[in-house]
């Protein structure tokens, strides 16, 4: 996938129970899609997860402000989503993705049939506007809001 492509259409459950339909925000407002490998990834404990998501957590409000929605995504299940965003707090939506398919045809799969760490900013239009496959996971947030601001 490369900027300008349409972004694909996806439904996926959410940590509240909810379910979200990527292709429901196309018109309306812009998406930024943060894929990671999983809460807890192999000896990583998940306050370490939590850290490196920090910068975004932080951002959050304002990426907001920008008129767009913040959605995580990754393998792990809507329980163990709806966990870890209850253990921290976290102010958006953990989306799951058992089968892979976001994950694949988004980041990608590393050599553990995980996704990849990356972000994409889909415009109003349904279009990539703008993708991150190198996440400095410090300064993630402030990085997301520019992308909102000059890309879409």
């Amino acid at each position: 996938m490369n900027e300008g492509d349409t972004a694909p259409d996806f439904e996926l459950a959410a940590s509240d129970g909810s379910t979200v339909r990527l292709g429901s925000f196309r018109g309306q407002k812009k998406v930024v899609l943060c894929f990671y490998p999983k809460n807890h990834l192999f000896a990583c404990p998940s306050k370490k997860v939590f850290k490196m998501a920090e910068a975004t957590i932080k951002a959050y409000p304002m990426i907001k402000e920008r008129g767009a929605e913040l959605f995580a995504i990754s393998v792990d299940t809507v329980e163990d989503q709806k966990k870890f965003v209850s253990e921290y707090g976290v102010p958006y939506l953990h989306l799951s993705d058992p089968t892979k398919s976001a994950c694949r045809a988004y980041a990608g799969l590393n050599i553990a049939g995980l996704a990849k760490r990356s972000t994409f900013v889909i415009g109003k239009d349904g279009k990539v506007a703008k993708i991150f496959r190198d996440v400095n996971v410090e300064t993630h947030g402030q990085e997301i809001m520019q992308a909102l601001q000059d890309t879409c």
